[in-house]
């Protein structure tokens, strides 16, 4: 049974929301968590690195999923050519922009000691993908799986798709799926150990791009949903279990363990846990969600809309307020309150009024085209 592409999901759209404000306060707290970033704070907490490096266990997993279901819903409307168009328009388009225009000041800001001017940089030919990084890898691997697809939606594919909504109607069926993706990324984490997002740390890659196949996946059969929905209970015990293992083994001191387990079997450990915790959580997630966010709203139409522009602007507010309140004799609290309000209004201002309005902007930032308000 096909998932249903003509009815909206809105738990989808919530879900792509909330996925992309998570990665926002994520890089909101980057400068004061004592870890590399653009921009650092003289002072770093603790706690707040411990409660981060929970949450990037399943930010960008959970979007790189919502991407994979969202990408069937996109080619269920069209044919591979036109998809491949509009995989083109709305990600390359903004991504070379947002090299060129949008991400210099956060590298300005970094290397500012560097250089004599603003234009300097734009000399010098030092350009970056930074947090963009996201949609450069969206895109390829987009236009990579389109054949994939092109399976799915065919009938050749049925008795592939019967074979897994067997195993997820098990009621350990969905939770064993993160299996494979445990012991490959073990294995390949051996060859690409960095934390790199390039395409080719192959480790990294096929990390999020598994995540992204199993949007796919759960795209391709409203039985995968049904059974999400149904076991959610399940993973939301599952989910606990795996918070529990992770901090234990985060906490834990290293003095405790070293004389039993080799460097290499910790790390084995530590990225077995990582993956178990991402996967759990998002399992649960999709299954809830479809409980309590599948609902519409004004709001969440507005949000869905902004939430691309909203993407790409981020980083770079960020980096530019926070480069001068992290040099303010405040507390770490304070100056996170404090690059929370300025950053996020003039990221809603900036959509409100440069971006939203106009056709160019809206084409630059990756926007439908197809809205009454819009000016030339």
């Amino acid at each position: 049974m096909s998932m249903d592409t003509t009815t909206r999901r809105y738990d989808l759209d919530w879900l792509r929301v909330i996925a992309i404000l998570a990665v926002y306060f994520h890089h909101l707290g980057m400068p004061f968590n004592g870890d590399k970033f653009h921009i650092m704070n003289s002072e770093s907490s603790k706690l707040l690195d411990d409660i981060m490096v929970f949450f990037e266990q399943f930010r960008l997993p959970l979007l790189f999923l919502i991407s994979g279901t969202g990408t069937v819903l996109a080619f269920s409307k069209r044919t591979w050519k036109q998809f491949f168009k509009e995989r083109t328009g709305r990600l390359l388009i903004p991504l070379f922009f947002g090299v060129l225009f949008i991400v210099p000041p956060q590298t300005y800001f970094q290397y500012i000691n560097e250089f004599s001017s603003y234009w300097q940089l734009y000399t010098s030919g030092r350009f970056e993908t930074n947090h963009l990084w996201f949609i450069e890898n969206l895109y390829v691997i987009s236009v990579l799986v389109i054949p994939l697809i092109i399976f799915l939606k065919s009938q050749k594919s049925s008795g592939f798709i019967t074979w897994f909504e067997r195993i997820s109607s098990n009621k350990m069926g969905l939770l064993l799926g993160g299996l494979p993706l445990i012991i490959l990324t073990v294995v390949l984490k051996k060859y690409y150990p960095t934390g790199s997002s390039s395409l080719t740390n192959l480790s990294e890659t096929f990390f999020y791009t598994y995540f992204f196949i199993t949007g796919i996946l759960f795209a391709s059969s409203q039985i995968f949903w049904e059974n999400l929905k149904k076991y959610r209970r399940l993973h939301f015990f599952a989910f606990i279990i795996s918070t529990l293992l992770f901090y234990s083994y985060y906490f834990v001191p290293n003095d405790y363990i070293e004389p039993y387990l080799s460097l290499s079997v910790r790390w084995d450990i530590w990225y077995s846990l990582c993956c178990l915790l991402g996967w759990c959580f998002v399992l649960t997630l999709l299954g809830y969600g479809q409980v309590y966010l599948n609902k519409p709203s004004l709001w969440l139409k507005r949000m869905n809309e902004a939430i691309y522009p909203f993407y790409i602007l981020h980083q770079t507010v960020i980096v530019i307020f926070g480069y001068y309140i992290i040099h303010m004799n405040l507390d770490i609290p304070v100056k996170m309150t404090l690059l929370f309000i300025s950053s996020f209004s003039v990221i809603v201002l900036l959509y409100r009024f440069l971006v939203y309005p106009f056709k160019i902007t809206r084409v630059l930032f990756g926007m439908k085209k197809n809205d009454e308000n819009v000016k030339t």
